[in-house]
């Protein structure tokens, strides 16, 4: 039997849904890294947007396609990734996992725009199985990061872990007059992570005591994705290595990094898709 060749491993900075159907310099990283990656088995997806009381991975053959946001054109809601489950990959990660609990979720949840607005550039065909694993939020950073790590060997069985949040996300905080800059705390704490994660990935675990990271993070559901990546760089003694950066809207990093992951050059910049008019859709119902 041909040997499985190891998966590398991505946490993507997400940002505004409508990246899913634009042609951006984020994009297109994002479609580099899928183009450049051997074909896995599976993609097992880390969103920010299923954020429960319980840890559970998707089992069913068919996920739907969750729109899981509001005021956003008609194009988006009709947006469909009609990629298949992976059952048997997600008792995989179930018994990855353990003695940590998880459940098989069979058919409550699907996939959310956290996972396709992505992998709509990074497996454009959506022909590659997917399923998600959720995020626990009564757990703390460590849980997190002990779950990444967890999840190494399964990148020896051809399971890419795709991670997808932001490492800077406060809706609260945009500036729609900044569409391709940051406020300088959301520039400190950015580059604190950067430092973190291309050096010793599990000193993100420090940051929560870090001046910034009050504004930088109010909420944790974007946040915690980018541990799974940090727990499986440290359990493969490696540092992670930016795929692309930029930010936008003042308060949002789209900072996103790769683990055995090519790289595009790192220059902060914008290129995203504008958002909805702000003067007819709240900040906090975007849901971005």
């Amino acid at each position: 039997m041909a040997q499985t060749p190891r998966m590398p491993a991505a946490f993507l900075g997400h940002g505004n849904p409508m990246n899913t159907l634009a042609r951006n310099r984020y994009t297109e990283a994002w479609r580099a890294f899928g183009d450049s990656a051997p074909r896995p088995r599976a993609v097992l997806a880390i969103s920010a947007h299923w954020y429960i009381n319980g840890t559970a991975v998707t089992a069913m053959e068919r996920p739907r396609t969750i729109h899981d946001f509001f005021g956003f054109p008609k194009e988006l809601f009709a947006f469909e990734y009609p990629a298949p489950g992976a059952p048997d990959v997600a008792q995989e990660v179930v018994e990855a996992l353990q003695p940590m609990y998880a459940g098989l979720d069979r058919e409550a949840w699907g996939l959310d725009h956290g996972t396709w607005s992505v992998l709509a550039h990074v497996f454009p065909q959506a022909d590659v199985p997917v399923l998600q694993l959720s995020i626990h939020g009564s757990q703390d950073e460590r849980y997190h990061f002990d779950l990444g790590a967890r999840l190494a060997p399964l990148r020896e069985r051809g399971i890419m872990v795709v991670a997808s949040g932001n490492v800077v996300h406060n809706l609260r905080r945009i500036d729609w007059q900044r569409p391709d800059a940051a406020f300088d705390w959301a520039v400190r704490f950015d580059e604190a992570v950067r430092q973190a994660m291309t050096t010793e990935p599990a000193r993100v675990l420090d940051l929560a005591t870090h001046p910034d990271y009050p504004l930088a993070v109010p909420t944790p559901e974007h946040w915690l994705p980018l541990l799974y990546l940090a727990g499986l760089a440290h359990a493969a003694g490696k540092p992670a290595a930016i795929v692309v950066d930029g930010y936008d809207m003042g308060s949002l990093s789209m900072t996103s990094y790769g683990l055995d992951a090519p790289t595009s050059g790192a220059s902060h910049g914008g290129g995203g898709p504008p958002f909805p008019d702000p003067r007819t859709i709240p900040a906090d119902d975007t849901n971005t």
